[in-house]
């Protein structure tokens, strides 16, 4: 019996936990502070213990390191590395659904001295977007041909049924992340010109993208994409973008949110005495008396702006303070997206991954490939979020407890020998890509 030690019982926890459950050769212990969400996601199951853990707490989470085979943590990113400085000290793998910072990437010589591997970027983006994207490349390859442009897109939204607000956007994973993610730079490569994208412009270069079958969204830059031509052994690239994919309106109303100053995160209110009202007034220097008009104009806005609506509609324009302590407006910001931009029961969420591959060949034949991947949440079950994340991670902890995986140091699914038999099983689980190549 392999003992499986899970690090957090969030959003997206439910479908690794579910899968590892039915594994008769896997014990799973499952931590979070959360006492109720563990009992629920364990459901009393014979080969599921829960723990409650304050990850932050040290010397608890040495401890439950060692007694574990092997650890997920779905922890915030900035947990990963104290996670597998204690899998290094206990002799423990280590898989997580996040990118590789530069304090884990220098964990890898250690690991590999260990034999342990550090699975990272194994969720949907970062995840099935490099299986996919690897799949086709070294298809092209083995023809003889070489990838001259990639564009990867990906986005978690509403379904067309339950888009029903006038943001166009739930949350399907954690709102902190969403929020952090705005304010990140990007970098690109276009025609074989480095596109240079500073985070107070991240909203302001996007374009819209028509993804078969789904329909039209705003694609705006995902971090820094140049690395992925030497990840992907496509060196020779003219074109290599990574980007996100949201509805219509989205790019210029968050950009809006980041000019009002409504993720900073330096500016603190005591919220137990200021409205969200107040808080707004204060950003654009207004006395109150027409809060509206005066975000209009600071925006340079009419004052039926949609963007005012929208501000109206999350309850910024309200006079009843938020049940949250001191903090920054980042955080009162946080808890109004939190508390609005929710789904209902029975909702269900998109999960949209769409590739765009143009490769060449010595005998001339150019080849325009495309790799989509549309997927539904389950009415009053997992989303699609969920599913996707969290799957990939459960089949690869399988494929590592029976070492069908033997790959040692800080690794990415790019290789045939994790992403053929990952990609394999999540097609048999409902989770597939159609791949279209037009010559």
């Amino acid at each position: 019996m392999k003992k499986v030690l899970v690090l957090g019982a969030g959003l997206v926890a439910r479908p690794l936990v579910s899968y590892l459950l039915s594994q008769p050769d896997i014990h799973l212990t499952l931590a979070d502070m959360d006492e109720h969400r563990v009992a629920q996601l364990l459901a009393g199951h014979a080969r599921g213990s829960a723990l409650r853990l304050d990850a932050a707490d040290d010397d608890a989470l040495g401890s439950a390191v060692a007694a574990a085979d092997l650890v997920v943590s779905l922890l915030p990113w900035t947990m990963h590395v104290a996670v597998a400085r204690h899998c290094l000290a206990h002799g423990r793998h280590l898989v997580t659904a996040s990118y590789v910072k530069d304090e884990m990437r220098a964990l890898d010589e250690e690991a590999r001295e260990k034999g342990l591997i550090f699975l990272n970027e194994i969720g949907v983006d970062p995840g099935i977007d490099h299986m996919a994207a690897m799949r086709v490349i070294d298809g092209v390859k083995r023809k003889g041909g070489r990838v001259t442009s990639f564009y990867s897109y990906c986005g978690g939204l509403p379904s067309l049924a339950f888009n029903t607000n006038p943001l166009g956007y739930k949350f399907s994973w954690s709102p902190v992340g969403v929020m952090l993610a705005a304010g990140n730079p990007g970098r690109y490569l276009r025609d074989g010109m480095v596109m240079e994208i500073p985070p107070e412009k991240l909203f302001e270069h996007y374009w819209l993208l028509d993804v078969p079958d789904c329909g039209t969204f705003e694609a705006y830059v995902n971090r820094d994409a140049l690395p992925y031509l030497e990840v992907y052994g496509i060196e020779g690239a003219q074109s290599m973008y990574r980007g996100t994919l949201r509805n219509i309106g989205h790019c210029n109303t968050w950009n809006d949110f980041k000019k009002l100053g409504l993720f900073d995160r330096e500016r603190t209110f005591d919220f137990t005495r200021t409205s969200p009202r107040q808080v707004l007034a204060a950003l654009v220097d207004s006395n109150g008396d027409d809060l509206a008009a005066d975000v209009a104009a600071w925006l340079e806005y009419p004052a039926h702006h949609v963007t005012i609506k929208k501000l109206e509609w999350l309850g910024m324009f309200s006079d009843t303070p938020l049940p949250i302590p001191e903090g920054s407006v980042f955080d009162l910001f946080a808890r109004v997206l939190q508390d609005k931009l929710v789904f209902g029961e029975g909702e269900t969420d998109l999960l949209v991954q769409h590739h765009e591959f143009e490769a060449e060949y010595p005998d001339g034949r150019h080849e325009h490939i495309t790799s989509t991947l549309i997927d539904n949440g389950i009415p009053h079950g997992d989303s699609a979020m969920a599913r996707t994340v969290s799957l990939p991670v459960a089949i690869a902890v399988k494929l590592i407890l029976r070492g069908d995986i033997t790959r040692t140091g800080v690794v990415i699914p790019v290789w045939p020998d994790i992403y053929e038999p990952v990609l394999t099983e999540l097609a048999e689980l409902g989770i597939s890509l159609v791949e279209v190549c037009e010559a």
